[in-house]
């Protein structure tokens, strides 16, 4: 059986400090900050706020969060669930139109175990894939090519998204 390893994961795990040292939920924080550029907010839903992972597998690689602190999804109002779900299939067609990727990976790491980074906020990925996205840099070279800026990323999604002809999200 063959592995996927991406160890510069391990800079993202290791950033968070011990629980002493915890200055609060990283994504509560740049909810609360009002400066949506600096922590790659890229838009505000009702129920929930999407922004791109600081850590990317690729570029383009969004977070979809829940407003409402929690490390699970059974705690989550449905309204919440509903929402997230819907402004996911947004972002995948603002996704498919902007960055044109020949396929997601959509998923959810739930607990440390499960793989989260950020256990006690859950949250959902989508990740554009390219055939070839897997190369050679991240295992030999311990180095993952990210094709532009998070800024220039950013910047093409919200303009994305405003130009969505219609929105699920906003039927709800």
């Amino acid at each position: 059986m063959d592995r996927l390893w991406s160890p510069w994961r391990s800079q993202y795990i290791q950033s968070f400090g011990t629980p002493e040292e915890d200055k609060g939920c990283v994504f509560c924080n740049a909810l609360a900050s009002n400066q949506d550029d600096e922590h790659y907010l890229v838009r505000r839903h009702r129920h929930c706020f999407t922004m791109l992972n600081l850590y990317p597998y690729n570029s383009g690689h969004l977070l979809i969060i829940p407003r409402q602190h929690t490390g699970s999804y059974f705690e989550l109002e449905n309204a919440c669930y509903r929402e997230m779900t819907e402004v996911t299939r947004d972002w995948l067609r603002v996704l498919e139109t902007v960055m044109h990727p020949q396929g997601f990976n959509i998923g959810s790491n739930i607990g440390r175990v499960g793989g989260a980074g950020i256990d006690q906020h859950v949250h959902m990925h989508i990740v554009p894939r390219w055939s070839g996205d897997a190369n050679f840099m991240p295992v030999i070279g311990d180095t993952k090519v990210i094709s532009e800026s998070m800024q220039d990323t950013m910047l093409k999604l919200r303009a994305g998204y405003d130009e969505l002809p219609e929105r699920y999200s906003d039927q709800l």
